[in-house]
Formats: structure tokens, sequence, C-alpha cells
């Protein structure tokens, strides 16, 4: 569709069909096409998808026009339904302002060989008024700087908001739509509505129509002419892919391996079955927001981090569906998002929580008709308080349709053994098969899903997008062999598995960036099948990302998601600016909070990489300074020094690549002696104490790492005397070369030896 510029509206036209939107007060008006003629020397500033509706990001700023500007396709639903992704937006100013670039494709009817839009020429009258305004205020006292101060702040303001709009929209991949099909709606839903004959925004899900205020007052207008221009938008997820059922055929896993002959590249026969796969993830728009600024639940029953998944099959002419839902633990609870891994606090007791856990579930019971609740949080340690007080509430609520399943991942997964998650759907199995799942074809219903499960977590991002994926891929396999697409006997080929591991990795990732600002932790296990070190130290940078995000760009985002929602504001955003100040000061003299941080981070995934045979003790994060191994920059080389009580574990990490590059795993049994001494140096005096450590690789001797503390004692001599190789550790400051010497295997002779010769 064509965007034009007026002299006072914009208008967006489509063959016959126009929307204009005025540019004095923001209303909208659906006209003819015809009635372009009527509009003052109207220019077209290029081509739209569609429009998404209306925002004011801030009081002091005027409301604005936001469009579709490109649109991305993501595949084809049952029925040969297109669904788009939103790739980028166009936010236009109403008012009497020039748009910035908006960078739209040029229409070839109105700009053929043209490379931009014209801009919009000025009436006679108004260029005459512009130059009077010109010379008045050529004549005039400079303004008061505290006005100026005021302006520059609006403006700031205006910009930092406007990059958080379309950072939402264009860094996340978020916001999906489909102008056939109804994306708020799972198969089941679909096939029980009575409204199928009604246009599309009008057959949506509520809780999932995300830009309805946005575009509220089109749909205020209620005359048929808005349904053309009205498109529902789901914030969540979608990827459609279709596989082939060919055990024949070699994975890319194996075809990549030297061990493996190449084989020349063929078709697949049509033999093979195939299948279409598709994953939708829809949030709902109730109690929308960040990680740190919504948690649990509210006064009306909604909680935070709520999403629908439903996952589609479909084979020839049937569908099947399997939905699965997550959300934030239904009680009072929040987090002080100021920390890294905040402790939880119950904000209200049992009896003042009881009404609205009640109002949360009888909603879900109307529209689920039963719920099996997965418990994945810790039942020790900080997480232990809310999943008490969830399972109070079940047990107050005492409901026969609600089935409550508590299992702790970490305690069950110690270790990186995320497969283990196979121990709950074992458990379940039998839930699983009586749930049943969705299935249509031409003909109508063939059955329906008889319950959902409701998995959470704390966050309800990474071990419930593991566990979620185990449970639909449990579903599927039945799927497959019930439509005869698999034998009954045999897996899902390697190369489908691998895919499918992909989509689900895919919406982990995409669920997590929509709510704590970075990619899902355990991505790596639900897109490999596999957890690797490489894995856990990412997760330990995503965790310090979410730290850091939370702090104030979080504020920004959830004023931005609040607006969208036609919600009001409650943080006065200008302080924000000098909060950020305050911060990045602080942030130069906190290098003893950022140890804290440090040992946090070493906790959370130590106990992660671990295996249940070897004890931890200790953590250190220390730089290596091996003459042969430092690069020709002089840039610290960032090392993890991680120790049990069978070997010690060091893992060089690319900060900018946010990678490991290398990682090796040596027993101590090897460990030959240890050496204390001044850094080795080309030039100059050594500044910091280093340690060596010798070790035999295949029994050959002569291998070593060198490695130092961060930062130098402040007692050092500044001579190269001994600088204390401290860090935080479990919550101590713990004295390296003391953790090991305490090692168990340790305690037969070994050497350690001091020197005042460079090492």
């Amino acid at each position: 569709m064509e965007l034009f510029q007026a002299k006072d509206d914009y208008i967006l036209q489509s063959g016959d069909r126009a929307l204009w939107c005025s540019r004095k007060d923001g209303t909208m008006t659906v006209r003819p096409a015809t009635d372009l003629l009527l509009a003052w020397n109207p220019v077209c500033l290029g081509l739209v998808e569609g429009v998404i509706g209306k925002i004011q990001l801030h009081t002091d700023l005027p409301l604005g026009l936001v469009l579709i500007r490109q649109k991305a396709l993501v595949g084809h639903l049952p029925g040969n339904h297109k669904v788009y992704k939103i790739t980028k937006i166009a936010v236009i100013p109403l008012s009497d302002e020039e748009p910035q670039e908006l960078e739209l494709e040029l229409c070839k009817k109105h700009h053929f060989g043209i490379d931009k839009p014209e801009k919009l020429a000025q009436s006679p009258d108004e260029s005459k008024l512009m130059k009077t305004l010109s010379q008045i205020k050529s004549n005039v006292a400079v303004p008061i700087k505290k006005k100026v101060k005021e302006n520059k702040e609006k403006e700031r303001l205006e910009r930092r908001l406007l990059d958080e709009l379309y950072k939402i929209f264009m860094d996340s991949d978020s916001f999906y739509y489909s102008m056939t099909y109804d994306l708020t709606n799972s198969v089941q839903r679909q096939g029980d509505s009575d409204k199928s004959d009604l246009p599309l925004w009008k057959q949506v899900d509520d809780r999932f129509f995300w830009n309805k205020h946005m575009i509220q007052e089109l749909i205020d207008l209620q005359v048929p002419e808005v349904d053309f221009w009205v498109i529902p938008i789901i914030q969540g997820f979608v990827q459609v892919e279709e596989l082939v059922v060919n055990y024949n055929e070699t994975s890319d896993e194996e075809r990549s391996s030297p061990d493996t002959p190449p084989k020349e590249i063929t078709c697949v026969d049509d033999i093979h079955p195939r299948f279409t796969v598709a994953l939708i993830s829809r949030r709902s728009r109730h109690r929308a927001g960040m990680r740190y600024k919504r948690r649990g639940v509210d006064t009306d029953g909604h909680v935070a981090n709520y999403v629908e998944t439903e996952q589609l099959i479909h084979v020839h002419s049937h569908t099947l569906s399997f939905v699965q839902t997550r959300g934030s633990v239904p009680v009072f609870w929040s987090q002080a998002g100021y920390r890294y891994n905040p402790r939880p606090r119950i904000e209200k007791g049992e009896k003042e929580t009881m009404t609205y856990f009640a109002a949360h579930f009888e909603e879900q019971l109307k529209v689920y008709k039963k719920q099996v609740i997965i418990n994945l949080v810790d039942q020790s340690g900080r997480e232990k308080i809310i999943g008490d007080a969830y399972l109070k509430q079940v047990l107050l609520y005492n409901n026969s349709n609600l089935t409550y399943v508590s299992f702790d991942f970490h305690e069950h997964c110690r270790g990186m053994k995320f497969e283990n998650v196979q121990i709950l759907t074992d458990a379940i199995s039998d839930i699983i098969t009586d749930m049943k799942w969705a299935w249509v074809d031409q003909a109508g219903v063939i059955c329906k899903q008889e319950g959902i499960f409701r998995v959470n977590c704390m966050d309800c991002l990474d071990r419930t997008n593991v566990v979620q994926a185990a449970i639909a891929r449990v579903v599927m396999e039945q799927q497959l062999k019930k439509l005869g697409v698999m034998p009954p006997e045999q897996p899902l080929p390697l190369k489908c598995y691998r895919i499918y591991q992909v989509m689900w990795a895919n919406n982990g990732d995409t669920i997590s960036r929509q709510y704590a600002g970075t990619a899902a932790l355990k991505g790596d296990f639900t897109r490999t099948g596999e957890r690797k070190l490489a894995g856990v130290m990412k997760d330990g940078v995503n965790s310090a990302n979410r730290y850091y995000l939370n702090r104030f760009r979080d504020a920004y985002r959830q004023a931005v998601i609040d607006l969208m929602m036609g919600l009001p504001v409650t943080e006065d955003l200008y302080s924000i600016f000098s909060k950020e100040k305050e911060h990045e000061e602080k942030e130069k003299e906190s290098q003893r909070g950022a140890q804290e941080q440090v040992g946090l981070l070493l906790q959370t995934y130590m106990q992660l990489l671990l295996p249940d045979d070897e004890k931890f003790h200790g953590g250190w994060a220390l730089i290596n300074c091996d003459m042969s191994l430092i690069d020709a920059t002089n840039k610290d080389e960032d090392v993890l020094l991680l120790l049990s009580d069978k070997a010690y574990y060091i893992a060089f990490y690319d900060e900018e690549a946010d990678k490991v590059n290398q990682y090796q795993r040596l027993n101590l049994e090897g460990l030959e002696k240890i050496e204390i001494g001044p850094e080795p140096t080309l030039f100059g005096k050594p500044k910091f104490c280093c340690m060596r450590l010798h070790f035999k690789n295949e029994e050959t001797s002569g291998y070593f790492h060198t490695l130092r503390a961060a930062t130098r004692n402040p007692e050092d001599d500044g001579k190269g005397g001994r600088v204390n190789l401290t860090r935080i550790s479990w919550g101590s400051r713990t004295n390296l070369l003391t953790k090991f010497k305490g090692a168990p295997a340790l305690h037969r002779a070994k050497v350690l030896s001091s020197t005042n010769s460079p090492l």
C-alpha cells in the first residue's frame, strides 16, 4: 500500500480503499481512494505493508503512527496460509514536523526513475509565514537556559523511547501476522469457534491481540471498511519446516565427520513420507513486560511471561495440534533487579493471595478444562520459598482438574546431564497419553486435546523450554506413528530430530529476548541435545548481560510496552537520565562488586558443569600470562580456572567473540608442581605475581599454564612482590594455593616452589 504525506494528513491507500490519519490530532478515518484528490499537495513517500497502530511515547511528545515497513515470509501453515514476521517498522510523528528519513521502498507508479521521495512543498502563504517567523526569531533575546535544557532533555527522551520502540519490533524477531490465518487461536479453538464467518480481527483470542490498544480507535469506528486495515499482530515466535522421514539419508553431522566417506548427493524420492511441523508461540498482552519489572500474578489473575506454545503437525489433509503454556508462579512475589541473581521475596500472604490465584486458574480451566502443573523450581536454596508458596496455594485451591508435578530440574540434571529430563517425561507418560491432542481433517474434528501442561521455572525461560521441547517430542513421535509416517519401533531420523531441536531452541531464544533481553540459557542443549562447556560459558555471559540490561534499559522498554498496552507509565522517565549517569560513575568504582558478580557467575555454572562424582573446591577468573600464548595486541586473555577434587579445568574465553576458544580438563594426578614468581616480561619490571602449573600430557612432561590475578594486590610493593591470588568462592574469599594444596589428589609430595626470577 502507498503512503502519502499531505499538508494536514498522512494517507494510506490500497486499491479503492484509503485510511486518513490527521497530523493535527491523530484522528483516523476510512475514506474512498478518490478522496486523495481533495488532499493538499499529496506526495507519495513510498510503500508500506500495513498499519500497526498509534502510540504516544510521552505526554510531552506527539502521537506516532506505527507502520509495517518491511516483512519476511516465515512459511505456510495448513491451508496455504502465509505467515509473516515484521522485520522493520516506520514511526511517523503526527505533527506539523517533517518526518525523518523513513527509508521506505519507493512505488514505481510515483517514483519511476527516482531514488528518494520528494519533500513536501510548502504553499506560498506558508512560505511567507515561515520567513516572517524567522525574522521575529532573529530579533528576540536568546532563550532562557532552563528552557534550552528542557528541550534537550525532551529530545533525548524522545530519541531513547523511539529507539526502544524500534528495538522491540526489529531486534528480537518477535512480531508476526497473517492476513488469512488466526495466529492468536489454536487449531482446537478455531474448530470450536462460531466466529469463522467474521473478519479475522473479530475472531481473535483477546489475550494475544498485541496491537489491540494501538489500533482501538480504528476498531471503535464500527464500520465494515475498517476490516481491511485492522491486522491482528502477535508477539511470540513462529517457525515452519517441512521434514522428510528418510532413514537412509545421513545427517549433516555424519556427512561432515572425517570418518564418514563422502556420498553423492541425490534428490529424495517421493516414497519417503513428508510432514510439516510448525511452532507457534503467542505471548499474552496481559501483565506484559520485562523480567524484573513483571513477576508473579496481578489483581486481575494475569501472570507475567505467559506464553501459549502450539506445535502443529500436518500430513496430507490431517492437522494435529498440541498446546502447552508457561507462566510465572501465580503468587505475589518479586525480585529486586539491581543485583545478579537476586533473592526472591513473597509480597503477600497466603490468604490475600488465594483470591487472585483462584482467578488465574479459573480462567485457565475455562479455556483448557484441565491443567497439569509442572513446577521446575529448585526445592532447596533461594528458590524454595517460591515453590513452597505455589504448592500451598494449589492445596488451598483444591481443584480436581488441577494436577501438580514437582521436578527439581537442577538437582536431576546436575553436571549438565540435561538428558535426565527423560526421567520426567517417563514419569508423566500416562498423563501425556491421556491428554491426547487436537486432530482435524477435511471432514472435521477427529479428537480433541483434553487439558494442557502448564510448565514453569523461576523465569519460565530456560528450564521451561527444555522440558516443553521434551514433552512435545514425545507427543510428536506418537502422532507420527499414529499417522503411519514413522515405523512403530523407530525413533525420528536424526536429521529430522536436529531440525526439530533447532526450532525449539529458536523458540526459547526468542521468548527469552522478549522477557529477559538475552538468548535462552541452556539453549545449546535444546539445539543439539548435548550440553557443552561453550554453552555453559555463554550462559554465564548471558546471565551477566541480563543483570546489566535490567538496570536501565528495562525501565525504558517497560514504559514502551505499557504504552503499547494502554497502561500508565509509573516511572519518571526523565529521572532515569540522571540515574544512568550515576550508574556510569559508580561502575568505575565497583571493582569489588564486579568480583562478587564473577563469584556468583562461577557458582552458577560450576553447579551445572561438575559431574556428580566430583566435588567443587573453587573457581577463579584469571589472566593468562604465558608469553607464548599472548597475542600481538598484548590484550589480556581471560581464563577461567576451576578446581574439583579430581581435576582442574582451564577455559580460554574470548570476550569479543563471546565464546570459549579452548578448553582443557587435566587430572590432578598429572599435575607435577606449582611455581610462584613474577610474571614473564620482555621489557621493564614485572608488575604481577604469577602461578605456573606444570603438568604431564600423555606421560610427557614440560607442559604448563601460567596465570595471574586480574588486578594487583593494593599492598604490592610494585617490585614484582607476591600478589594475593584470591577470588570469591561460595561467598567467601579463599586462597587459591590453599585450595590446590588441600585437594586430595595433591597430598602426594607435589612441589610448591617460589622464585624471584620471572617465570
